[in-house]
């Protein structure tokens, strides 16, 4: 159901435009430079220039449309930072199709018996609602604190902040440098005919007993589950009987039941300087 992915070597304009580095156009020169008067002499002109079509905001959450205002951090297929575009612009399938690629991060977060906490996305959100996945998926924001690469330290910061806006956990008991960051994935993904995903993904393992209390605008329900019992939920998923979200799905196939048994000792399994390119999911929701 999952095909390889192709690399993607293109970016568009949004609503207004995408902001792209001149540094970008000298790694890959078919790429062009921001609103340019303060980066170089000559302006390259935007090649998508046309307005992109209006999206309809009816029947969504007016809390998650809101966050669709933030800005994402844009990426080349090799991880480097290329500038910047909404959070709306970069979750479309029209600007996805065309190559735009944003940087993300999903946390694992363990208990000290080893279980790994899950949640069931909000009815609310605006890609995959209802579905399960790991602890907490989001972004890191165009804001110098997020943007800091080294060790992925900007990353780790976003993964605290979000933990707190989903899960409610106070900010002391996840500090970012607790967390392990193991590697990338590079995959996309169909939600419906308007959303979706296509992200390079970074993977922060945590072990550690923390104070909940989820958002419901973010979270429909959550749980602690063994080994043995994600392994009945992939099953379940398999057979079309609960949705899980891709993302999660191809980390737990590919990597996270060695990891699970790792916790204590996950240093061999570090590896920052791969990206693995995972599938591509066409219909979005199941694995």
């Amino acid at each position: 159901m999952w095909r390889c992915l192709l690399a993607i070597r293109r970016t568009v304009s949004r609503e207004g435009q995408s902001f792209i580095t001149a540094g970008a156009g000298k790694r890959m020169p078919h790429l062009i430079t921001a609103p340019v008067k303060s980066f170089c002499s000559e302006s390259i002109k935007l090649r998508a220039s046309s307005r992109m079509p209006e999206i309809s905001m009816d029947g969504l959450d007016e809390k998650q449309v809101q966050l669709l205002s933030e800005m994402c951090i844009l990426v080349n297929e090799d991880d480097h930072r290329i500038g910047a575009d909404t959070k709306k612009n970069c979750h479309l399938n029209s600007n996805i199709d065309k190559g735009l690629l944003h940087r993300a991060f999903s946390v694992f977060l363990f208990n000290s018996e080893g279980k790994l906490l899950l949640q069931q996305r909000s009815d609310s959100k605006i890609t995959f609602p209802g579905c399960f996945t790991n602890t907490c998926c989001s972004h890191p924001l165009h804001t110098l604190s997020e943007m800091e690469e080294t060790d992925a330290i900007g990353v780790r910061r976003a993964a605290q902040r979000r933990l707190g806006a989903e899960f409610g956990i106070p900010v002391e008991q996840v500090p970012p440098e607790e967390m392990t960051y193991l590697t990338r994935i590079h995959y996309k993904a169909q939600s419906n005919g308007i959303w979706g995903e296509h992200e390079i993904d970074y993977i922060l393992l945590m072990q550690k007993d923390v104070d909940l209390n989820p958002n419901p605008n973010e979270i429909k329900s959550h749980r602690y589950v063994t080994r043995e019992q994600l392994e009945g939920m992939l099953g379940a998923a398999r057979r079309g009987e609960v949705e899980i979200t891709p993302w999660f799905g191809l980390i737990a196939e590919a990597f996270l039941f060695k990891w699970w048994g790792n916790l204590q000792s996950l240093g061999s399994f570090v590896d920052h300087g791969k990206i693995h390119r995972m599938g591509v999911s066409n219909v979005g929701n199941q694995l």
